[in-house]
């Protein structure tokens, strides 16, 4: 939809939004009226260098060509139906994810977060069916974050503060232990603990990446207690950090892996993949969803793991990764540059303000966010070039300097 086609202003939108929608964003002000590969563009035709793909999602770029064509092509078959007859996008894509991660089994969701609910449930049901009614303890990292529906909310490691504030009792059966601690979480497990549930790169928690030395004592821990690793990969998975999965840079292997965001290549979809023996736990009627492994998303999926995989972005957001780091190491007052391919943090001193960085940078036209008090994230499209992130650099210089 065009505003001048449509009669409107901008400002008519922004009216509409306000007396209407049930605000929970912190807007952006301008219009994004269309969209294309690392670009957003207002009714004005203004770009803006989107540093934040739709919070990691476009990572093929916006309105991929091979995506859009995918989608209409489908459009024009199946838009919709339910899942109990076949559906062609929806086995292919079975195929195609399972064979490129080494996993067997998957199960399709709308998001991430719903992904999240079915990870846990899934463990949940396999430890109570084989060892018992009390075996659905789970164990997660403090500052993590697995999303907002109840299970994922009660599995975020933010007692007392961020999405858990203001909804009384969290779900029963997590508990928390310092990311990156292997002591800390063997301790935390009990005799009742199914799973240990982690981001290979907490996110939300500050772009914190696992160490080599956590993520192999926790696959060996869970071998040696006969406890699932579950993994959740719905900002990291599908070339963002430089391999298909975070969790191959350390050579190990969940028992259940969440995905959704980069997977649908802009349409919403979300999946879990998990071991054959882990897999058996849902059967008829055990689990279900009306839109999950929906037939278009499932077509834009496809086409946007053949253009992650086939053009190798997990190759250019590892190089492109490490030349925009090595770059931000240079700005004024940085603390740490931290991350891993092309989900970047920046922590900087006490003397700037992630949120003002931001702020500014979006008055500059780049689209980036921040997290906690002195920390901005980058998760760009997986096709952005040297020059790209060379223009990114010098307004987020130039913000730093307006704010310090």
């Amino acid at each position: 939809m065009k505003l001048k086609d449509l009669g409107l202003s901008s400002s008519d939108i922004k009216e509409k939004v306000s007396k209407y929608m049930i605000e929970t964003y912190e807007r952006m002000d301008f219009v994004c009226e269309t969209a294309k590969d690392q670009y957003l563009y207002d009714e004005s035709g203004e770009k803006y260098l989107d540093f934040y793909a739709g919070i990691a999602v476009n990572s093929a770029g916006s309105c991929n060509d091979k995506v859009v064509e995918a989608v209409i092509d489908q459009v024009k078959d199946v838009m919709h139906t339910f899942n109990y007859p076949y559906t062609i996008p929806q086995a292919l894509l079975a195929e195609k994810v399972c064979t490129a991660i080494g996993m067997d089994k998957i199960f399709f969701q709308n998001s991430g977060t719903e992904a999240n609910e079915a990870m846990i449930k899934m463990a949940r049901k396999y430890g109570i069916e084989k060892y018992g009614p009390n075996k659905y303890h789970i164990v997660t990292a403090k500052n993590g974050f697995h999303g907002r529906t109840f299970g994922a909310m009660s599995a975020t490691g933010q007692p007392g503060n961020g999405c858990q504030v203001g909804f009384g009792p969290m779900t029963y059966g997590f508990s928390y232990a310092p990311y990156n601690d292997l002591k800390a979480f063997k301790d935390a497990c009990t005799e009742n603990t199914i799973g240990i549930m982690i981001e290979p790169v907490q996110g939300e928690g500050g772009v914190h990446p696992a160490t080599q030395e956590f993520m192999t004592g926790l696959r060996e821990f869970c071998d040696e207690k006969g406890i699932l690793l579950l993994i959740d990969e719905v900002q990291t998975g599908w070339c963002r950090t430089g391999k298909i999965m975070s969790y191959m840079h350390y050579g190990i292997k969940p028992d259940i892996v969440s995905m959704a965001k980069a997977l649908g290549g802009g349409m919403p979809i979300g999946a879990i993949c998990a071991t054959e023996e882990v897999a058996k736990a849902f059967s008829a009627g055990s689990h279900g969803t009306t839109f999950g492994g929906h037939p278009v998303s499932c077509a834009a999926a496809l086409a946007e793991v053949d253009e992650l995989l086939g053009r190798n972005l997990a190759d250019n957001a590892a190089k492109m990764g490490d030349y925009f780091k090595d770059k931000l190491s240079k700005l004024p007052h940085v603390k740490e540059v931290r991350g891993q391919g092309l989900l970047v943090g920046v922590e900087f001193d006490d003397n700037v303000a992630g949120v003002e960085v931001k702020h500014e940078c979006i008055n500059r036209h780049l689209l980036i966010t921040a997290i906690g008090a002195h920390t901005i994230r980058m998760v760009p499209p997986l096709i952005i070039s040297k020059e790209d992130c060379d223009e990114a650099f010098e307004i987020i210089k130039a913000s730093v300097e307006a704010v310090a």
